[in-house]
Parts: structure tokens; C-alpha cells; sequence
């Protein structure tokens, strides 16, 4: 599962990637996690299964749900992004999979 994170410069969204990547990998999870500045996602997002917006950069949403209409987005929760909760954030992306197929 290849996870694309997006928020205004890509730094923010930088310390969950790691969090999410070093969390795979203690889980044997099948992750990839990459953090980017939304504003480059339409040159990346067809290499990743969903896309999720960091909550500061909610406003962007609508445009990336219209721009990418072949795969889930959404903003993260925001408790859950100013948390790092890395399980709510992969249970929340397991749903929006399922819900896509």
C-alpha cells in the first residue's frame, strides 16, 4: 500500500511519514508513506493507492478530490495528525480502500 501525505511544504507531514514508515515496519505492514507539498501531488499521484491531506491544508480537498477521481483522498483527522496516532491513520486508510473497491 503506497501512501501519498501532502501539506503546504511537505515538512510537517515529513514527521508522520516516518512515524507511519517506522510503524510498517515493526508491524510487517506492506506501507510506503511519502510527504510532499501539496502542491506537487499532480506529477507523484498516480504512483500511490491513497492520497491524504494534512488538516492545515484541508481547504486544498476539493480541488485534489476533482483533480483525482481514481482514488481515495482525504484530509487526516486532525487529533490523530497532531498526535502522530499512525493506528487510527492506517485503520482510517484500510476503510477508504475497502470502500473504493
Amino acid at each position: 500500500m503506497k501512501v501519498l501525505l501532502m501539506c503546504a511544504n511537505g515538512l510537517s507531514t515529513g514527521i508522520l511519514m516516518n512515524k507511519m514508515n517506522q510503524w510498517a515496519k515493526q508491524n510487517n505492514e506492506d506501507l510506503e508513506v511519502k510527504a510532499i507539498p501539496i502542491d506537487d501531488y499532480l506529477s507523484v499521484y498516480k504512483d500511490y493507492d491513497v492520497l491524504l491531506v494534512g488538516p492545515q491544508m484541508r481547504y486544498k480537498i476539493k480541488d485534489v478530490q476533482k483533480a483525482v477521481t481514481d482514488r481515495p483522498s482525504a484530509v487526516i483527522n486532525p487529533s490523530d495528525y497532531a498526535l502522530g496516532n499512525v493506528e487510527n491513520i492506517i485503520k482510517e486508510i484500510k476503510r477508504m480502500i475497502k470502500e473504493e473497491k
